[in-house]
C-alpha cells in the first residue's frame, strides 16, 4: 500500500487568553496546505505557567469542523477517562457529519494525573487505564455501527501510544493511524512489534498507516529528520505549535518539503 506524505499540526490549546488566536491558526493551517490539524484532550497547559489559559479538546473540533473545508481533523490523542465510551461515538460521528468527513478520531489511555484530580476522574494505573481502553474500543466501534444518522464514512481511528504489549495489540486490532510518539532511533523496534501483533490478529500490518512526531529544530535538521522518518515508513509528520502565536514557519517548510522533495513509502 502506497501512500503519500501528510503534514499534520498540532495546535496545542493552551497559552492563548483568546480563542481568537486559534480560530486564526486554523484557518492558516488550511491556507498553507496542512493535511491534517491535532488539538490535545487535556485541561491544563502542558508546559509553561501550569495555571495558563486553555481550552477544552471538543467542543474546539466541532468549531473547526464548521470553520474548515478541506483539512482533516482530530484530536492527538482523546483521553479514553474521560468520556463515556458510547458519548466519545456520538461526539464523533456529530463532528464527522459537521466537517463533511473529516473527522480522525485520535484516542489514547491518558497520563495527566493532574487532569484526573481536578475534574475527578479515578487515575488508577498505567495498566488498568489501558485496559479501560480496550474495554472501551469495541463499544466505540460498536456504537458507531448504531447511530442514525451514520457516520459519513468509516471514521479512521488513531491511537497513540508505544507500550509494546497492549497499546500496540490494541493498535493492531482498531488503528488505522498508528501514533507512537517515537524518533527514528525509537521507531523502528516498536514498528516491529506492531507489525507481529498485526500478524497475530491476521491483518496486513500495512493497512495501518504510521505518524510520528518531527524533530523540534533548525529547518535543516527538521527537514532531514522527517525525511529519515519517511524512509522507515511513516507518512503522517505532524509538528506542535504553541500559543498565543502560533508561528506556522516550521509548518510552512515542511508543507514545501512536501511538495517539492518528500520520498514516497510503501
Amino acid at each position: 500500500m502506497t501512500r503519500p506524505v501528510r503534514i499534520g499540526v498540532q495546535l496545542q490549546p493552551q497559552h492563548s487568553t483568546e480563542y481568537r488566536h486559534i480560530r486564526d491558526a486554523v484557518r492558516r493551517c488550511e491556507d498553507i496546505g496542512v493535511d491534517v490539524a491535532f488539538n490535545w484532550d487535556h485541561f491544563f497547559p502542558l508546559y509553561g505557567d501550569p495555571e495558563g489559559a486553555h481550552y477544552e479538546c471538543w467542543t474546539m473540533l466541532a468549531a473547526w469542523a464548521e470553520q474548515t473545508s478541506r483539512i482533516e481533523i482530530g484530536a492527538l490523542v482523546t483521553c479514553n477517562s474521560y468520556r463515556n465510551p458510547e458519548l466519545l461515538a456520538d461526539m464523533a460521528r456529530t463532528v464527522d457529519h459537521i466537517s463533511d468527513g473529516r473527522l480522525i478520531l485520535g484516542i489514547g489511555s491518558g497520563w495527566k494525573e493532574k487532569d484526573y484530580d481536578e475534574y475527578g476522574f479515578e487515575f488508577g494505573t498505567a495498566g488498568s487505564r489501558l485496559d479501560d481502553l480496550a474495554a472501551a474500543l469495541p463499544r466505540i466501534t460498536s456504537r458507531l455501527n448504531k447511530l442514525n444518522p451514520a457516520p459519513t464514512r468509516d471514521i479512521p481511528i488513531l491511537i497513540g501510544g508505544q507500550g509494546e504489549k497492549k497499546t500496540l495489540r490494541l493498535v493492531a486490532e482498531y488503528a488505522d493511524i498508528w501514533h507512537g510518539f517515537t524518533d527514528r532511533s525509537t521507531y523502528p523496534r516498536k514498528a516491529e512489534v506492531l507489525d507481529r501483533h498485526c500478524a497475530d490478529v491476521g491483518r496486513d500490518a500495512s493497512a495501518v498507516e504510521r505518524s510520528s512526531g518531527v524533530p523540534e529544530s533548525g529547518e535543516d535538521a527538521m527537514l532531514a529528520g522527517a525525511q529519515a522518518l519517511v524512509d522507515l515508513g511513516v507518512t503522517l509528520l505532524t509538528i506542535g505549535v504553541n500559543g498565543p502565536d502560533y508561528d506556522l514557519t516550521r509548518a510552512e517548510a515542511l508543507c514545501r518539503w512536501r511538495d517539492g522533495s518528500a520520498t514516497e513509502t510503501s
